[in-house]
């Protein structure tokens, strides 16, 4: 299988900017005096804003290459490793973030079960992810196909679909092409 993203690593946030962070820090519910974990993080390039929002913050991505350009940011950990099998103790993380990337994952219910299990009871997961049923997100998923990416869009709805629990509180936010799937684990 190709790799893509280790391809792109030393370019990628040139290619992909970092967007102004305030509307993600108040859907995570920022700051916070537990660890975060920035699941598929790549370049760090979310994480870097995020660190003065909480105790510790890990960047977890299966792409050494994209977390080689990580390391240049302070204040971030990096854990090289797949998203459906975190090597993080069950309830560590305050909150969750995942931006731009469980349509990467190889499998996203085994992803979404992980994710949920990382997260502290009375912590809060945020998946920001664009949304599939605008037309300039279709065109981006053939892009990706036509590329031989192995991406696989699910809508909101899915996404939030993912995460329905017992003890789940989940909502669903979108401006634009972006749509934010807010979880909160109940104590």
């Amino acid at each position: 299988m190709f790799d893509h993203f280790g391809l792109l690593a030393p370019f990628y946030e040139k290619l992909i900017k970092p967007k102004d962070p305030e509307e993600l820090w108040r859907m995570a519910d920022l700051p916070t005096a537990g660890a975060l974990l920035d699941a598929g993080g790549g370049t760090g390039r979310v994480a870097q804003f995020m660190r003065d929002k909480a105790s510790e913050v890990i960047v977890a991505d299966l792409s050494i290459k994209m977390l080689q350009q990580a390391k240049t940011k302070r204040g971030i950990r990096m854990v090289c490793t797949h998203s459906e099998m975190l090597p993080f103790p069950s309830g560590y993380f305050e909150r969750v973030i995942m931006v731009d990337a469980l349509h990467h994952v190889c499998d996203q219910a085994q992803t979404a079960d992980e994710l949920w299990r990382v997260l502290k009871p009375g912590g809060r997961l945020v998946i920001e992810e664009p949304d599939v049923r605008t037309g300039m997100v279709k065109l981006a998923a053939v892009a990706e196909k036509l590329a031989l990416m192995q991406s696989h869009f699910l809508s909101p709805p899915e996404i939030a679909a993912l995460f329905e629990r017992q003890n789940a509180r989940t909502r669903i936010a979108c401006d634009g092409y972006i749509a934010w799937i807010v979880v909160e684990k109940q104590m």
